[in-house]
């Protein structure tokens, strides 16, 4: 079963390809996702890596490190809240 990883505080001159490579050293990485600003497209910071196995000894390990001079935040990501359809 995958699990969905949070990963706060990236650089904002990180790639996807980078970021699948820091966590493939842990398991195998089914997707990364760096989520970016819809008017200036700029990166905001933070992401998703989608795991199998692995997962869970990557957050441990990863979690506090440096990657590109910042301290990353690395943990289980929740599930979006329930939002009402905009009408």
């Amino acid at each position: 079963m995958s699990k969905n990883i949070y990963v706060g505080n990236l650089p904002w001159a990180a790639t996807e390809e980078e970021v699948q490579d820091l966590f493939g050293q842990y398991g195998d990485v089914n997707s990364v996702k760096l989520i970016s600003d819809r008017e200036t497209g700029r990166a905001r910071g933070f992401g998703f890596v989608e795991m199998g196995a692995g997962a869970d000894e990557a957050i441990d390990a990863l979690d506090g490190t440096v990657f590109g001079g910042r301290n990353l935040r690395v943990n289980e990501a929740r599930p979006r809240p329930q939002q009402r359809p905009r009408w």
